[in-house]
């Protein structure tokens, strides 16, 4: 058969929970297309069941993923770099249709994306020396603060930049040890579920990232409530959402992060995260553990430390 008369062969966008590929327990799908208004693909709609899911996948893969050395989550984060580097056509594909850019422009949203993965993964094994320390104290104690990861955080993916807002939310969360359940852009969701399938094929353990597609709204709401969910990041809600989720949120005093006006007004897709990211996001879902230890003696002369 020539290639003119082949037919091609559509992409099965699906969710990406718990290590799997599932579609939504709901059965739905909803339509996305492009900035002109072109259909390109038929993604899964999901479900509060879903995102109830998500978070059980979550919660398992937390005690092997924040137990895991800093040095190791590291490795897995750069490798993660290594297989989107390996994909970047397609993902420039993507981003180009999903958020109207030119192919230079989305090819430099996609080299971004990829750096920024290798950023944060320099990052695992430094954060804890600028949020933890020796603290002094008057006597003859070792007084310890030490970072630790909060766990199971649900993140709201930035809604126009599609694939660099959406990694600059997932790194830093997981790169501290934490677990995330992440709603994608509701208009732009392609690049989230294929970077599923990066994560996939990239070490990360199945539960520590979980992706969602669907109506921002209506799955945030589940999770804002949800028991099990330690905290949230409110970057693709807007103001009278994030307003709402916040208030669900204290219910069990979730940790909660803002979204940052520059984040939040959408008005160039790259511009707002093209900057350097700093270390807030890092640090925005670390909980601090200090430790107190008398610090003996160290002989029979009764020198001590």
């Amino acid at each position: 058969m020539s290639e003119n008369n082949r037919l091609g062969v559509f992409k099965t966008y699906k969710l990406y929970v718990g290590g799997k590929f599932p579609r939504s327990e709901s059965g739905r799908v909803y339509e996305v297309t492009d900035s002109k208004g072109a259909w390109l693909a038929n993604v899964p709609q999901s479900s509060r069941k879903d995102a109830r899911d998500a978070v059980v996948a979550a919660r398992k893969a937390f005690g092997g993923w924040s137990g895991a050395t800093a040095y190791n989550r590291g490795q897995v984060l750069y490798r993660v770099a290594e297989m989107l580097e390996g994909r970047k056509e397609q993902f420039v594909r993507e981003v180009a249709a999903s958020e109207g850019l030119s192919k230079s422009k989305a090819a430099a949203v996609v080299d971004a994306a990829i750096d920024r993965w290798v950023w944060y993964a320099g990052w695992t094994d430094k954060i804890g020396q600028i949020s933890g320390g020796a603290n002094p104290v008057a006597g003859p104690f070792f007084n310890l603060s030490t970072p630790e990861p909060t766990g199971v955080v649900a993140v709201l993916a930035p809604q126009k930049s599609s694939l660099l807002g959406l990694v600059s939310v997932i790194a830093p969360v997981i790169a501290t040890g934490n677990t995330a359940v992440v709603i994608a852009s509701a208009d732009a969701p392609l690049p989230a579920l294929s970077l599923g399938e990066v994560l996939a094929t990239s070490d990360v353990p199945g539960g520590v990232v979980n992706l969602l597609s669907g109506a921002t709204a209506e799955l945030a709401a589940p999770l804002a409530a949800h028991q099990d969910v330690n905290a949230i990041d409110l970057t693709g809600a807007g103001a009278e959402l994030a307003k709402e989720l916040e208030i669900a949120a204290a219910d069990n005093l979730k940790r909660a992060l803002r979204p940052q006006p520059a984040e939040a007004d959408g008005s160039d897709p790259s511009t707002d995260w093209l900057a350097a990211p700093g270390t807030h996001r890092l640090t925005a879902f670390l909980e601090t553990k200090t430790v107190w230890h008398p610090t003996g003696a160290l002989g029979a002369s009764g020198s001590s430390y």
